[in-house]
């Protein structure tokens, strides 16, 4: 082969890595790759803990209404929990926050494979981290997302946050595939009962929290967020106050241009930023409300009792289809470089609340599981283009705690719908909860399309100098 031809080559899978994200995730700071890596940890753990959560309170003795208030009373924990620790994680210390919410996660983990009384395991789920969604739950997200923004430059956040997403659903799809199996093969080859079965996935999900502390204590100083210092400022301002006295009137005129920032939940924010933070908080309300109507553990629940599937089965289901949702990220990663972040998540997203809304309408297994892995083909390709939305419409000295609010707010939404569900569930019209949830994501991305299109490419970097001074 020639040397021309050779390099040809080269260029061309050079190419192929650029386009995947794979030569920045290679050429990022260990601090990036750990996060990263936690996130598949994390995420392994609750995708475990997940597909048998339902149906273990079910073997206990547990009625369908009292598991979906289960899962609101864990959501509304995880609610406080997160909005504190995520406003003040720049000032305590995102290190510190993500080491408390690790130790949480481990002893939740301990207490639901020791205990099976109801009120325990509520307290447990409550007060430490229990994902009743396999989605993200705790303080995590919010300060890991903020911490990749800040280490990472804007022109490549796309690649890494894409590359975070889709190991971080990698890690769900493994965790449901091994602990669904490991439940299976205990009851089949070691005769064990299902519950005790499922306590020993509850123990690796204690365990997987061992390991995530033990990746979070391997982060450097360059995770925290570095505010200017206050006496700095005022020496730099009497140092150079002679040189700006002749000013005095036009920084009066821009002073009364710019009014003072207003004091939103402990944020200081600009006047101008609050309308855009309500419109987001408003439209991911709705859509984490139809989330929490059709979370994972109840889609589990779903197939289980209406297909008589095993815990096997069900793992070998839920896995291919967080394959398939993992792997289409990639390709979100690459149109969202195209047509911009908005705009990739609502023409990804819309098909798939319309496969959502159709998935409980077949009485049989195959048309049901088509639909399933249609909405999985395109379900997840809006998570990378909005968080790199999110961490270039946000300024950087608030971005912690703006996305911690943001997050806040979605769980806050989410936390009343696995109620509804359940009680749906008693009175045996669960796939009730689906339709309404698809159509309500329906709404949720038109609305993104309609507020947000225009605002693709338009960064607020505020406070990006401090926080590098």
């Amino acid at each position: 082969m020639s040397p021309n031809a050779l390099e040809s080559r080269r260029g061309y899978f050079a190419h192929i890595l650029r386009e995947l994200g794979l030569l920045t995730v290679f050429q990022s700071s260990s601090d990036v790759k750990l996060l990263i890596a936690q996130r598949f940890v994390r995420l392994f753990a609750y995708g475990g803990s997940t597909l048998i959560l339902a149906s273990y309170m079910s073997a206990l003795g547990i009625s369908d209404d009292r598991i979906g208030l289960f899962m609101t009373l864990t959501l509304v924990g995880d609610v406080v929990i997160s909005f504190f620790l995520t406003l003040f994680a720049d000032r305590m210390g995102r290190k510190a926050v993500l080491i408390l919410g690790s130790g949480l996660m481990a002893g939740s983990g301990v207490v639901f494979g020791l205990f099976g009384e109801f009120w325990i395991l509520l307290l447990a789920a409550v007060f430490g981290v229990i994902s009743p969604s396999g989605n993200e739950i705790g303080p995590f997200r919010a300060v890991e997302e903020s911490t990749l923004a800040h280490l990472t430059p804007d022109d490549v956040l796309p690649d890494i946050f894409a590359w975070y997403s889709l190991l971080g659903i990698g890690g769900t799809a493994l965790g449901i595939m091994t602990c669904g199996w490991a439940v299976h093969l205990l009851q089949e080859l070691k005769g064990w009962e299902f519950t005790a079965a499922c306590r020993v996935v509850f123990f690796i999900y204690a365990a997987l929290g061992g390991l995530k502390l033990l990746f979070t204590l391997g982060l450097s100083g360059e995770v925290e967020a570095v505010a200017r210092d206050p006496t700095e400022e005022e020496q730099s301002v009497n140092e150079t106050q002679p040189l700006l006295e002749e000013q005095s009137t036009s920084s009066a005129q821009a002073q009364h241009e710019n009014p003072p920032k207003k004091s939103w939940f402990g944020i200081s924010l600009d006047k101008d930023l609050i309308p855009l933070i309500t419109k987001l908080f408003m439209l991911f309300a709705l859509d984490s409300f139809a989330s929490g109507l059709a979370s994972m553990s109840w889609m589990t629940y779903f197939f289980r009792n209406k297909f008589s599937l095993p815990e096997g089965n069900l793992a070998s289901i839920f896995f291919t289809t967080s394959i398939i949702a993992s792997i289409s990220m990639l390709v979100a990663s690459s149109i969202a470089k195209r047509i911009g972040n908005v705009k990739t998540m609502v023409f990804t997203h819309l098909p798939s609340a319309i496969f959502l809304s159709l998935i409980p309408l077949p009485n049989s297994l195959p048309p049901s599981l088509t639909f399933l892995i249609l909405r999985a083909s395109t379900q997840s390709m809006d998570v990378a283009p909005r968080s790199a939305f999110l961490a270039t419409a946000l300024p950087a000295d608030k971005r912690t705690a703006i996305m911690g609010a943001v997050n806040v707010v979605k769980t806050s939404s989410q936390s009343v719908a696995p109620f509804i569900t359940g009680v749906l569930g008693a009175r045996g019209h669960l796939g009730v909860a689906f339709c309404v949830a698809g159509g309500l994501k329906g709404v949720y991305d038109l609305g993104m399309l309609v507020c947000f299109a225009g605002r693709d490419g338009k960064k607020d970097r505020g406070g990006e100098e401090e926080g590098q001074a």
